[in-house]
């Protein structure tokens, strides 16, 4: 390949056109990758729009990437990768190495984080040049069309109920049935917990049921949330992928003693939550990243060995504007999914 097409965006909040690259040798420590799928994150909208320091137009997006090695750069050979290996890679674009928390080895809250599409353009493509500790292994169970949102909304999802306190058996429930939330429902149940959906009205009653939850919450129903959640016993954990703070809030009075508010959805309105519903039953809320190249070869390999996989609508490249568009709207069924296969 001596050239490539991208995705990209000229000026913030721009619409996006293809245009051409000269594919060229990837340098020390990094690899080029065959793009075939790549998810449409909301969070690429950081960047789109400029809404985070550092972003240079023109920008091409994208941190769900899923593809093939085409090339190895200098001083990736003896690292266990091939040309022709599937990979992925998501949120988790690479590791500065010497700020505190990498220092600790708590790479996925570095400091100088790198993420595709921010760091470095993104899956908005047919082709990408990134760190090879970025790379994460296909399970050969899963398309590429599969495996694309598991490099940010399933290792999210994934990684916030592991690393949760709930163990096997424990009420945990799930804020939101979108595009993170239809994922962590599955993960829940394959987890072995008692696992509670939790969305606005009674359509998604039926969905919820058939990813798999054992009880379905309305949150614009009379008894509110927190009460509802009590009835069943009160939730060990509640992992918040809604990105709304008053639904958030909601959920505290529904926690158990001692029990844990995960919030993983994005929302800049503060949550409205007091001391005392904090104290006297000593619970936890905490927010939650996404996850390294290796939660994310965790996620993929849990997904194949359970049969847990994202609804996705693909498209191919050439349709990216039509795709953000339909993933800003809310109207994707769950995950917008561009493909070069």
């Amino acid at each position: 390949m001596t050239t490539y097409r991208v995705a990209q965006v000229e000026s913030a909040g721009g619409p996006f056109e293809i245009a051409e690259r000269e594919a060229t040798p990837p340098g020390p420590g990094h690899v080029r990758v065959t793009v075939d799928a790549c998810g449409v994150c909301h969070s690429d909208t950081f960047f789109v729009n400029a809404g985070v320091p550092g972003v240079t137009f023109p920008v091409v997006p994208g941190h769900e990437i899923a593809g093939r090695i085409e090339e190895l750069g200098e001083g990736t050979q003896g690292r266990g990768w091939e040309v022709g290996d599937r990979v992925e890679v998501g949120w988790f674009g690479g590791a500065c190495g010497y700020c505190t928390p990498c220092r600790e080895g708590d790479f996925i809250v570095c400091e100088n984080l790198k993420v595709p599409g921010w760091a470095y353009e993104g899956g908005y493509a047919e082709s990408v040049v990134v760190p090879v500790d970025t790379l994460a292994r296909i399970p050969d169970a899963l398309a590429a069309t599969d495996a694309a949102p598991l490099g940010c909304a399933g290792v999210t999802v994934f990684n916030g109920l592991r690393r949760s306190s709930a163990r096997p058996g424990d009420l945990v429930a799930v804020l939101g049935v979108g595009g993170l939330g239809h994922l962590a429902v599955q993960y829940a149940v394959a987890m072995g917990f008692e696992t509670v959906a939790i969305a606005r009205g009674t359509g998604k009653a039926d969905f919820a049921k058939r990813l798999g939850a054992h009880h379905y919450v309305d949150s614009t129903a009379d008894t509110p949330v927190g009460a509802a959640l009590r009835s069943l016993g009160g939730a060990q954990v509640v992992l918040a992928t809604a990105s709304n703070s008053e639904a958030i809030t909601a959920t505290v009075d529904g926690l158990r003693h001692r029990g844990e508010l995960v919030v993983i959805g994005l929302d800049g309105t503060p949550l409205g939550i007091s001391p005392a519903q904090l104290i006297t039953a000593a619970k936890v809320v905490r927010g939650h990243p996404s996850g390294t190249s290796q939660d994310i070869q965790d996620s993929m390999a849990f997904s194949a060995l359970h049969g847990i996989r994202p609804m996705t609508e693909v498209v191919p490249l050439d349709q990216t504007d039509e795709a953000y568009r339909k993933m800003l709207a809310g109207s994707a069924r769950f995950r917008m999914v561009l493909s070069n296969e």
